[in-house]
Parts: C-alpha cells; structure tokens; sequence
C-alpha cells in the first residue's frame, strides 16, 4: 500500500512541472529607456522611460568640445529631454542616456552623423544688426561646393518657434547665394537670442549643414556713429563733447568703448589714437598747445566685447581762433599794425619841425652860383701901385637871399 501512494505522489508532482507554463525573463535587466531621438535644429534629445528610475543624466560628446552632461527635464507627456543649445551637430556627435533602475545602471547610446559631402556645406558665416533695426548675415561657398549649390539661411529667435528662411537672400557675381538682408527685426529684447542653420541642395551631391551656438543679438550690433560731436575753446584747452549713439537694446553706457582719432592737418606727424571707455564723461580736453592750426578731430564705438567698430563720425575742423586767420589776412593786420605807427610818428615829428622853423628863421645863405663865381682869384704884385696890365678894377657885388 505505501508503494502504490509513493508512486501516486511521484506522478502528481510530475505532471506538475511538464504542465507549468514558462516564466518570463528578469526584467531587472532590460533597459528601460525607450524612443530615444534627437532633433538636430533644436538640438533636443529626446526619449521615454517604461519603468521608474531613480539617477539620470545626459552627455554629449563633440570632435572639438569637452563632455557636457545636464539633468533631464519632463515634458507634459512625460517624455525626458535634454537641450544642448550652445553646441555644434555639423560635426557629428555621440549622445548617451545614463540611468540607474532597481540598482542596475544602464546607458543608452546615440551616435549622430551630418550626411552630406565633406567641403560642400557654408563656411565662414557671421551676422550683425545695424541702423538699430536692419541685420545682414554672409557665408562663403564650400571649397568644394558644386556649381549648382543652393544654401538657404534659417533663422528663429526661440526654441519653441519655428524657423524663417531668409526674406531677401544676397549674390555673389556668379548668381550664388551668400548672405542675407533681414528688413525687420521686430521689438527688441534684452535677452534676444538668435538661431541659424544654413544648409544647401544640389543635383550632384548632399550638401551638410552647418549651426552655430546662439547669437547673442545685443553683442552683435554694430552701432552708428557717435552723434552731436562739439568743440568749444576756454583759452587753455579744446572742449570736444559728443552723444551716445542711438543703440537696439537697452543697456549702460559702460558698455560703450570710443576711438578718438585727432590729426594735425597739412602735417606729417600725427596725433596717436585716444581711446576712452563709456563709463567715463563724453568729454576729451584737448591742450590749446597740442593743437596747430586746422587741426581734426573724428570719433568711432564699438561694444566693448567685439570688434564690429562703427564708421567715423564726420570730420570736424578746429584750431586756435588766431591761428584759423587766413594767411593774406594775417599779412594785412602786421602790415597795418607796422605802418599805422610809423605814420603816426612822422607826422608828429613834422609837426614839431614845423614849430622849430617858425620859432628859429634860417639865416641868408649865398646861393652857390654865385659863391662859385666869387670864389678868391691868385694873389697879384703891384708895381708902383698901378695893376698889372690887362687886370680889371675889382667891383663889390652882394647877393642877399630872400627868406620868407
């Protein structure tokens, strides 16, 4: 009897396990990251969770950057992303998610290239903002752009917009786009931020794109020149004054960096460059002694952290008041101031030379022709008193001059 419940037992327990369904595989070893992308033109990676984690973070990788992780933020619908905004894709890069769940540590990794021929995409490109409301952006061709290249510029001032192509796109003298003229940029704002991407098309090859970090607009604009430009005299110094340029945005004249060029006209030597930060009076002495006659003075500006220099201002002429006489006028007034005096003199002296003669007549003189014919003849011997023979009997003539 203990036989056949042994052998009933053994059964039972055999049927068991043939019968048992099989048990899924430990998810404690599945990834949980899932959906994981990148938008190139918002530089957004992207991806969802299906289990819960307690540790996460983002790296990118770039050819010429260092590593740069962030902490993910949450959308609505409970996607995760990172925005890597102040890096270049047009290299390539590599993207990871690292997470810990349920004490496990998973990465995920996404490897991003920009497809395209190497050489064919825009190159050199720089923008600025002018007369406060205008923008012009250029690019040069590829070294190895095909001749049939076609770039489009676009350009948005916020993540969450979507991008404008160029309104009014600029050529070169082969009919290839180049840059961009952009009529109207809206209202400022102090903490606009300008995006660009510029890609480009052919029949022959792809064409790479080619992004940048933000343009921060306030540190791109290039001003206009300094306005109201003064100059006054004290008998010592040279007054110059000037205004602040009209700007887009509104920020402190500290930012402001001014060149004064001030040259000596018709000179070989030439006053150096005087340079002066905006937190200083828009005020430059100039010595009356440094200053010759049709001396200049022009001033530039600039933002202080780059180089977009303004265009000079408009020449301005000054000297000292004597010494901006012209010439043949200077002439005149020393001839004037050395003739006046000598007039003056003489008549003085005529004057007084007139009262002497009436005071003090001159005496009778004997007019010279006559004194001539009256001068001594050789002395003579009588004999016996009588005159030598052919000798005339000397007459007693007097001459008297009149005076009147």
């Amino acid at each position: 009897m203990a036989t056949m419940l042994d052998l009933v037992s053994f059964l039972v327990l055999l049927s068991s396990v043939c019968c048992r369904e099989p048990q899924p595989a430990a998810q404690e070893n599945v990834s949980p990251i899932v959906n994981m992308q990148l938008d190139s033109r918002k530089k957004m990676l992207s991806w969802n969770y299906i289990r819960n984690v307690s540790e996460q973070e983002c790296v990118i990788y770039t050819p010429l950057g260092s590593p740069t992780s962030q902490l993910p933020q949450v959308a609505e619908d409970d996607t995760h992303y990172c925005i890597f905004r102040n890096h270049v894709l047009h290299r390539g890069a590599n993207l990871t998610v690292n997470v810990t769940c349920d004490g496990n540590v998973f990465q995920e990794l996404l490897a991003f290239a920009n497809p395209g021929m190497e050489g064919s995409g825009a190159m050199n490109f720089s923008c600025f903002i002018y007369n406060v409301r205008f923008m012009n952006c250029s690019w040069a061709p590829g070294s190895r752009a095909p001749a049939d290249v076609c770039y489009q510029l676009f350009w948005w001032a916020s993540l969450h917009e979507d991008e404008v192509e160029c309104p009014h796109y600029i050529m070169n003298s082969e009919g290839m786009r180049v840059g961009c003229h952009f009529d109207q940029l809206g209202e400022p704002q102090n903490m606009d931020n300008y995006f660009f991407l510029v890609n480009g098309t052919s029949r022959t090859a792809a064409i790479p794109f080619l992004d940048f970090v933000p343009f921060q607009a306030y540190k791109i604009e290039k001003y206009d020149p300094p306005t109201n430009i003064t100059i006054t005299y004290n008998r010592s110094h040279h007054i110059i004054k000037w205004d602040n340029p009209e700007i887009r945005y509104d920020l402190s004249s500290y930012v402001l960096y001014y060149e004064l060029d001030i040259q000596r006209a018709g000179g070989s030597s030439k006053t150096k460059h005087v340079f002066q930060r905006g937190q200083d009076p828009n005020v430059y002495l100039m010595p009356s002694s440094a200053a010759r006659v049709e001396s200049t003075f022009r001033a530039r500006v600039r933002y202080v952290y780059n180089d977009l220099w303004s265009e000079w201002s408009p020449t301005v002429l000054f000297g000292l008041p004597e010494e901006r006489e012209p010439r043949g006028a200077r002439f005149d007034v020393v001839v004037w101031a050395t003739a006046v005096p000598a007039l003056l003199l003489m008549c003085l002296c005529k004057r007084r030379f007139y009262r002497s003669h009436k005071l003090f007549p001159p005496i009778p003189q004997v007019k010279k022709e006559i004194t001539g014919a009256l001068m001594p003849t050789l002395e003579v011997t009588w004999d016996d008193g009588h005159p030598p023979p052919g000798s005339q009997e000397p007459e007693d003539i007097l001459m008297v001059e009149e005076t009147w």
